[in-house]
């Protein structure tokens, strides 16, 4: 009986906030104006709606929908909001916490350099932006005084002071479980559990990124494209997506479209950049500048990167995302995201994929209220970082203890290395046909514990040399160059190939 009304419950909830959304008026349009077919008859008219529906690809796309709302975290109508966010007290505690030093900050930063937070653009400098929009890249502003507000392993040192202050760390089992750096008690899977999670990367399954001529025919991704089935699309992700379907299947699988209501809510948030100038704009600049304007793999998407972060700083929808998430939205002129030191490596790999701005501006968006977010805040999420950091560590202790116990005793915390790859989902770091079948298993498994299983087969992959280092800088340049990494091989072997 439970389980029943909580089905119930779940497809009430479903209905909700389908009926708010623009797919629910189009249907509903559609519904109307079939009425005038004469194929309709009045006896038969629920079925017959129904069947054109059906053949007009509408029912596809509400049952796209309805697969991406059962992926969201389940609420629970006598649950306070904040429980709904994140259910442990300390971790609500911690994120707000870190927000408030963020904003302050900042805030700092506006009162230092007395530039204000958001200021309307005179007529004159609209016009310079609107026409050099597409050339932002030969700008050259002076971005000396500017700072990232924070950086990587800033965050990192938060993340290692989280205590749970129920949690008597002297039942812990094993002494093991005190030589990393993240002190909370989380249940991450270990070995066999991943390879329950992830069959399909077993040694013996085709994939793409080891023998590709032996993976699933490009027929199938091009009937999965043709007949836009969200669910199929996802679960052929999972042995990675061919080159030239890559673009379509990930859009599908993130319900990301680009009908003529988003290319005008890009128009709309262009706009806006045009209209106002904010403080975080100077910090996107600056971040590119920084990052993917010195990658031999990026730099000629700069334009691309300016124009689809600076819009995405003012998209009000992005705050959605913050109903599932530990996090609040900013409050005050920045509506948006706080972009830290390497926030548009997020973006960069996309720019492979879609050469439409408002096309990767959709799809951007998508994977940053599924994923990206959750590497840059405080939550228990099994794909959260503090998740990733702790699987990190307990899969390195349990299966390379040595290696483990010298990089500590040397006072090269193997985290300190890796946590930067983690944060940025690899990006910059992996060649980008490496990063892309990545993040195909990403979208494919919906989880960004694939980045975890990666970090740590990294150091076994390296862990010979490792063993011979005797400081953190020697351990950093062994793990300093990860560009001619093959990440299938790696996952798999360690997975798959490591005695238990």
């Amino acid at each position: 009986m439970e389980e029943g009304s909580e089905l119930s419950l779940t497809i009430a909830q479903i209905v909700q906030r389908l009926k708010g959304s623009h797919l629910h008026s189009q249907i509903e349009r559609q519904a109307k104006e079939c009425l005038h077919q004469p194929e309709i008859k009045l006896e038969s008219l629920k079925e017959d709606v129904r069947s054109f529906l059906k053949t007009s690809g509408w029912e596809r796309q509400l049952q796209n929908a309805v697969y991406r709302e059962l992926q969201l975290p389940p609420s629970h109508p006598t649950a306070p909001p904040e429980h709904l966010k994140e259910p442990l007290a300390y971790m609500r505690k911690a994120q707000a916490s870190w927000e408030k030093r963020v904003l302050k900050s900042l805030n700092s930063m506006s009162t230092e350099l007395g530039v204000p937070l958001a200021r309307m653009r005179p007529p004159v400098e609209q016009k310079e932006l609107t026409n050099k929009w597409n050339e932002m890249g030969t700008d050259e502003p002076d971005l000396t005084r500017f700072r990232p507000v924070y950086a990587p392993k800033d965050f990192l040192e938060v993340l290692i002071s989280l205590q749970n202050p129920n949690h008597d760390s002297s039942e812990d089992v094993s002494v093991r479980s005190h030589w990393g750096l993240i002190q909370v008690p989380l249940n991450v899977r270990d070995i066999p559990q991943l390879r329950q999670a992830y069959s399909e990367l077993n040694l013996t399954s085709g994939q793409l990124g080891i023998d590709d001529h032996a993976h699933i025919h490009p027929g199938i991704h091009k009937k999965l494209v043709l007949e836009q089935d969200s669910a199929a699309a996802q679960q052929y992700s999972r042995q990675g997506c061919s080159t030239g379907l890559r673009a379509d299947l990930w859009a599908l699988i993130l319900n990301s479209t680009n009908q003529p209501q988003d290319v005008m809510h890009y128009e709309q948030l262009t706009a806006g950049v045009i209209q106002h100038d904010l403080l975080v704009d100077n910090l996107i600049y600056k971040d590119v500048k920084l990052t993917a304007s010195n990658d031999d793999y990026y730099f000629v998407f700069e334009d691309f990167l300016y124009q689809v972060l600076l819009c995405f700083s003012r998209d009000t929808a992005v705050l959605e995302h913050f109903k599932y998430n530990s996090a609040t939205p900013p409050k005050s002129f920045i509506q948006g995201v706080i972009p830290f030191h390497g926030f548009s490596m997020y973006v960069a790999p996309l720019c492979f994929l879609y050469n439409e701005p408002s096309k990767l501006y959709s799809v951007f968006r998508e994977m940053y209220i599924r994923y990206f977010f959750r590497l840059h805040s405080i939550s228990s999420s099994p794909s959260g970082i503090v998740s990733l950091c702790l699987q990190f560590e307990r899969l390195l202790q349990s299966h390379l203890p040595q290696l483990f116990y010298h990089l500590r005793q040397i006072g090269a915390q193997p985290l300190r290395i890796a946590f930067k790859w983690m944060v940025r989902a690899f990006s910059g770091y992996l060649s980008t046909d490496q990063l892309l079948l990545l993040w195909d298993r990403i979208l494919g498994y919906d989880s960004l514990e694939v980045v975890a299983v990666l970090a740590a087969a990294v150091f076994a992959f390296r862990a010979e040399n490792l063993m011979e280092v005797t400081s953190l800088a020697s351990a950093e340049a062994v793990l300093a160059d990860l560009s001619t990494l093959k990440v299938m091989p790696l996952i798999q072997i360690f997975l798959f190939a490591t005695a238990i």
